[in-house]
């Protein structure tokens, strides 16, 4: 993820800024409203009307009218094209299915926002290029409908009461026991700061066998019975749309019980808590979760900066 500092309307895409105070000036962009809608209205048989099926958000293409602006010097325009033409063709993205590349907007009275997909169009126009303006037609197809946070946010737990406890000789007074009824007791909160649901990264570390990772609000568990780690080995459970793998640190897939179901893992707004176990006689092994704030809107009633 590009660590370029956005300016009100600036964009950047493969760390190439376009928009305001930039060399590629935006005269018009599209797409930033809700993402297509995918969905069927029934006539109702004998009724007026129509009754509504279930709406679901497909894709959003980002039409954006830009240009690429260097007075008096054509050869850095070219230049500047070619930088995009590579950032859009991106091996590991463009040849990989499910991988995606990131567009982070910022506009103001927001803060800085990602949307995640693939570059489909980057057309110039070569008839002004040689006084240093060569007009673009570009297109972003955004594939996962949400706005995410800038930053990622991560926590790490450790196998701790929730997986059996213990004590570890030599024991020192004073001894704090829990039994975790108090939540703040507890170690695996998470907090989505946006407002719709958000699907993590999860990552177990070894060693250890057998781990199941439960979020406790909505009940939803993800179980690799077969699964065993030393303590070289990981395996990581990535929910994300799109990507919905879990793979281990050598490349190689491992399966999930059949209730395991990565899109219905998701972490919804506000304050929400992860719990894991798992066989590990060292109490080392832990589990990493990563995640990105996920929003409906570029705007939110809480954009204030």
């Amino acid at each position: 993820m590009s660590t370029l500092q956005l300016q009100d309307w600036q964009l950047d895409f493969g760390g190439i800024l376009l928009g305001h105070n930039t060399r590629i000036p935006v005269a018009e962009i599209e797409g930033l409203g809700l993402a297509d809608m995918r969905g069927d209205a029934v006539l109702r048989p004998g009724a007026d009307g129509a009754w509504p099926a279930p709406d679901w958000y497909g894709t959003r293409t980002l039409r954006i009218d830009c240009g690429i602006k260097t007075p008096g010097d054509p050869a850095a325009g070219g230049r500047l094209l070619g930088a995009l033409q590579r950032a859009a063709d991106t091996t590991a993205v463009r040849t990989h299915g499910g991988a995606l590349m990131p567009l982070r907007i910022k506009w103001p009275g927001a803060p800085v926002r990602v949307l995640y997909g693939r570059m489909r169009k980057l057309d110039p126009v070569w008839a002004e290029a040689a006084h240093g303006w060569i007009p673009l037609d570009v297109e972003f197809l955004v594939t996962d409908p949400r706005f995410h946070a800038d930053t990622e946010q991560q926590v790490q737990l450790r196998l701790a009461w929730l997986s059996g406890g213990g004590f570890t000789a030599p024991v020192k007074a004073p001894i704090r026991v829990t039994d975790g009824v108090d939540a703040d007791d507890r170690p695996g909160w998470v907090f989505n700061g946006g407002d719709t649901d958000t699907h993590p990264v999860l990552t177990v570390y070894g060693p250890c066998a057998s781990p199941t990772i439960r979020h406790v609000g909505t009940g939803r568990t993800l179980s690799l019975p077969s699964l065993t780690l030393s303590a070289e080995e990981w395996v990581e459970l990535d929910t994300r749309p799109g990507r919905m793998t879990v793979l281990r640190e050598n490349g190689g897939s491992v399966v999930l019980t059949a209730a395991s179901r990565l899109d219905e893992f998701v972490l919804p707004p506000g304050r929400s808590e992860i719990r894991w176990a798992a066989n590990d006689p060292t109490s080392s092994a832990r589990l990493t979760v990563r995640w990105r704030d996920a929003h409906v809107a570029l705007y939110d009633k809480d954009s204030t900066r």
